[in-house]
């Protein structure tokens, strides 16, 4: 049986670079020397490592000014290189789901935290609109797709102070003006690659303007400086970047990809609107194309078991909910093929049929 792939994170990977993966295991770029194995100082390496780079340039058009970092410690770990490099007494934070209140939480350990807007008053099942950003902070955070709740930010803000970005699970889905931002980051798992790389896009006149002593592998500019590879990379996870951003760009790039993308969103919701068995959870003008959030309507709520055991039968991975919500999440990431989305509508149908 065929299996259709909707895991959060780690994601549905792209064929075409799972089997490249697997062939550089087994020799590397004609050196007779898995890919597990080689140095990162084998000239082949260091190759991939530009071509990478210069992908990630390609496919988001980041202008001059900005450093690409490959670094290790997943997404997480940015909660805190963000502040330790960039605030100097003030930062301000977007609360809209829970990634978003851990960064805030890491932050409060470098200085002032004001929390601008926040969502949690109805399980961030929204956007706040109708904020102000003080002009005083060192700089705004964002968190533009929320994973667990299903909401997501579908434009680029305009900010008084240089704006961060948590784009972990929407990165290259979708076109993003990386000059409104001073900082982007996130870790791979969703859209570009394995777990295991953290990808970091970086203004460098942002660097060195905190007074803080900053150890050195947490110092941006330790990474700028030694093109990511001050310390060993995470070589598999990049490798397979590569390979996830050389099939992006095959298909024709992120705007390309923003068109599929918004396609397998709008049929999945069209049916989770039209199905008297099921409703959605997030605020329609908010609602996630990467993450579709959705429980059992009332009256049907005693019927959440039977459609997962349906869908299970009918090769459905992961569409389980986040326990903040319950329900169900099919995360329908950039390689998730709309195939797949169309078994999913399909068994919701069959279900509401049998019911």
């Amino acid at each position: 049986m065929k299996k259709h792939v909707f895991n959060a994170g780690p994601c549905i990977l792209p064929q075409p670079a799972i089997e490249s993966a697997i062939a550089a295991i087994k020799d590397f770029d004609g050196t007779g020397v898995g890919l597990l194995e080689i140095s990162h100082r084998t000239p082949g390496w260091e190759r991939i490592m530009a071509e990478t780079e210069q992908l990630w340039r390609d496919l988001l058009h980041i202008p001059d000014g900005y450093k690409v970092l490959f670094l290790g410690g997943g997404a997480s770990t940015q909660f805190c290189y963000v502040p330790y490099n960039l605030m100097a007494r003030k930062a301000a934070y977007l609360q809209t789901g829970t990634w978003a209140k851990k960064a805030a939480k890491e932050a409060r350990l470098f200085g002032e935290v004001e929390i601008v807007a926040s969502s949690e008053d109805k399980n961030y099942s929204y956007i706040p609109t109708g904020y102000t950003v003080p002009t005083d902070a060192d700089y705004f955070h964002i968190t533009t797709n929320n994973t667990i709740f299903g909401t997501e930010l579908h434009t680029d803000l305009d900010s008084p102070v240089p704006l961060v970005a948590d784009m972990s699970s929407d990165i290259m889905s979708r076109p993003v003006d990386v000059s409104k931002y001073a900082l982007i980051y996130g870790g791979a798992q969703k859209n570009v690659g394995p777990a295991g790389v953290t990808f970091v896009i970086v203004r460098e006149d942002m660097l060195g303007k905190v007074d803080r002593p900053i150890p050195t592998m947490i110092d941006y500019r330790t990474h700028v400086n030694g093109s990511s590879m001050f310390n060993t990379p995470p070589v598999f996870a990049i490798y397979v970047m590569h390979e996830t951003l050389k099939w992006l760009k095959e298909l024709g790039g992120v705007e390309a990809m923003y068109e599929m993308n918004k396609r397998k969103a709008e049929l999945l919701y069209a049916e989770i609107d039209r199905n008297k068995m099921f409703t959605g959870t997030a605020r329609r003008e908010d609602r996630s194309i990467m993450n579709v959030c959705f429980v059992m309507a009332d009256g049907y709520k005693d019927q959440e078991a039977a459609f997962m055991e349906l869908a299970k039968a009918r090769g459905m991975v992961g569409i389980k909910g986040h326990r903040s919500v319950g329900g169900f999440r099919a995360s329908i990431y950039n390689a998730c093929p709309l195939e797949s989305v169309q078994a999913l509508v399909d068994c919701m149908r069959e279900f509401e049929g049998n019911y």
